[in-house]
């Protein structure tokens, strides 16, 4: 039986993305796409998921890249650029699981805790997350088995009475390996109907 809900945030309750930035700094869509896909990328943003200052991470990237110090530099003074709208209809999926048998709603996300605060207090929606484990607090990240059992142990939840989240494959593959229910979120009209069929919302 399913007591405990946990939701990855980017891309499931929140937009990121970081060409909201630096399509406007390079105004060459092209150029954006390589310096995202090359040197401002996803395996570069995770040493800062995983807990590395922003400080040093840029500075060791720009002497890889010196071409590219300026954008570099950018997304660490405008990272809140990078940030899109809060996911449509998630608000009012989460809090109608709260009213409905899910007071307590579980945060599990890959995010520097250098901007996860300034997130936090921006968007509404994570006045309805109420227990929190962020990557870069820990200093573990996903899909790896040591945050799931950090999220499970802090809050003393079982594996198997909980329901994770999340947009990224790798991430839901992660989950289960430690035995957490775990569902790829697509949107929330389908999240809507794939909580329906566990019984998790009312029909």
């Amino acid at each position: 039986m399913i007591k405990n809900i946990i939701f990855d945030f980017g891309g499931v309750l929140v937009d990121w993305n970081p060409h909201y930035l630096f399509d406007k700094y390079f105004n060459d869509i092209e150029e954006s796409n390589y310096f995202i896909e090359n040197v401002c990328n996803t395996e570069w943003n995770a040493e800062m998921d995983g807990g590395k200052p922003f400080e040093q991470a840029v500075k060791e990237r720009t002497a890889m890249f010196p071409k590219y110090a300026e954008p570099l530099k950018l997304y660490q003074t405008n990272w809140m650029d990078t940030m899109g709208d809060e996911i449509p209809g998630m608000y009012e999926l989460i809090k109608s699981l709260k009213d409905n048998g899910f007071p307590t709603i579980y945060g599990l996300t890959n995010w520097s805790a250098e901007t996860f605060p300034a997130v936090q207090k921006k968007y509404h929606i994570f006045s309805l997350i109420d227990k929190i484990i962020v990557s870069g607090e820990v200093k573990q990240l996903k899909p790896n088995p040591e945050i799931f059992h950090t999220l499970l142990n802090t809050f003393g939840l079982k594996a198997e009475e909980s329901l994770f989240i999340d947009d990224n494959v790798k991430n839901v593959e992660g989950a289960k390996r430690v035995g957490i229910n775990a569902i790829r979120f697509e949107n929330a009209q389908k999240l809507k109907e794939d909580l329906k069929e566990l019984h998790l919302l009312l029909p």
